[in-house]
C-alpha cells in the first residue's frame, strides 16, 4: 500500500527535495507551503500542497482536514520542517520578535503534531519527524532567537519520544548543520522589520561581519556545507526503517559539535562555538 505524508515548508530547500525524493520513491506526499502562491506552483508539479502556515491555527487545521480528507482518515508520517530565523544579537531582540518566531518554530509545530497523534493512534502507526538543527543542542552566536526555538524543540521532541514509547508511533529529530536553503535569504525581511542595529550597541559589529554575510548574494557556500538531498537521505532512513534511530546528524558540523558537547566543558565549547 502507497504510504502517506505530510512535509511543511515544502516551497523550497529542504521540504522541496523531500517532497520529491519521497515522492519518487513511491509515497503520497502532501507538500504543504505557508504562501498560497507556493502552493499553486507545487500543484503544477503535481504534488497535493495544502496550505499550512505555523503562525495560522486555522490554516493548521483546515490544511491537515485536506490531507486527511484524501486519505480517508488516515497518514503514516509527518515531516515538521518549516522554520525561518531571525538574525541578531540577543540583546537586541525584542520581546515581539520571539513571540512571532516561537508561534512559526515551536507553537505551530506542536499544534500540528497534537493533531496527527490521535490519527496514528486509531491506526497503529505512524512517524513524526522534527527537523531540528546542530542549532539545537549547540548554540552560535547572533543566532539567539533560531537557537532558542530549536533547542524547545528538542526539549519537547525528546519527551514526546519517552511517552509514545509502545504506541506504534516513532518520533525522530533530524539535525542538519550547513544547508544550501533560502534561509539566509528569508532572513532579512525578518531582520529588517525586528533588530534595530543602527542604534546596537554592537552596531559595528553588525557592520563589519554580520550585515556583509547576511546580505552575500555570491552563492558562496559555508564550510561543509551540503545540499537539501542530505536531509533526504537521513529522512528517508527515519521513515522507512524499521526501527528508526531517534536522532540523525546530518553534515561535519554537526557531528563535531556533537562530539564536542559530550566531551568538551561548557568554556571549551564556548570558545569552539566563538570561532564557528
Amino acid at each position: 500500500m502507497t504510504k502517506s505524508i505530510l512535509i511543511t515548508g515544502c516551497s523550497s530547500g529542504i521540504g522541496y527535495d523531500a517532497a520529491h525524493g519521497l515522492r519518487a520513491r513511491g509515497w503520497q506526499v502532501f507538500a504543504s507551503c505557508r504562501k498560497i502562491e507556493d502552493c499553486a506552483r507545487l500543484r503544477d508539479e503535481g504534488f497535493e500542497s495544502p496550505r499550512i502556515d505555523y503562525e495560522d491555527e486555522a490554516s493548521i487545521e483546515t490544511g491537515l482536514a485536506e490531507v486527511l480528507d484524501a486519505t480517508s482518515g488516515t497518514l503514516d508520517a509527518v515531516f515538521n520542517n518549516g522554520a525561518y530565523a531571525i538574525p541578531g544579537a540577543v540583546e537586541d531582540l525584542p520581546r515581539g520578535a520571539l513571540r512571532q518566531i516561537f508561534e512559526a518554530n515551536f507553537f505551530g509545530v506542536h499544534d500540528l503534531t497534537r493533531r496527527v497523534i490521535p490519527v496514528m493512534r486509531k491506526q497503529g502507526h505512524g512517524r513524526i519527524v522534527q527537523c531540528s538543527s546542530v542549532l539545537g543542542f549547540a548554540a552560535l552566536h547572533y543566532r539567539g532567537a533560531y537557537n532558542s526555538t530549536k533547542f524547545a524543540m528538542e526539549g519537547l521532541t525528546d519527551t514526546l519520544r519517552l511517552e509514545m514509547h509502545g504506541t506504534g508511533i516513532d518520533i525522530v529529530l533530524i539535525e542538519p548543520g550547513p544547508i544550501t536553503t533560502k534561509i539566509r535569504k528569508n532572513s532579512q525581511k525578518p531582520f529588517e522589520k525586528w533588530i534595530n542595529w543602527e542604534d546596537s550597541a554592537r552596531r559595528t559589529e553588525y557592520e563589519k561581519a554580520f550585515l556583509p554575510r547576511l546580505y552575500d548574494e555570491s552563492g558562496n557556500k559555508d564550510t561543509f556545507e551540503l545540499p537539501p538531498e542530505a536531509v533526504t537521505k537521513k529522512l528517508i532512513h527515519a521513515l522507512e526503517s524499521k526501527r528508526p534511530k531517534p536522532r540523525y546528524y546530518v553534515t561535519t558540523p554537526t557531528y563535531i559539535m556533537g562530539i564536542a558537547k559530550r566531551i568538551l566543558p561548557t568554556r571549551g565549547l564556548d570558545w569552539l562555538a566563538r570561532r564557528a
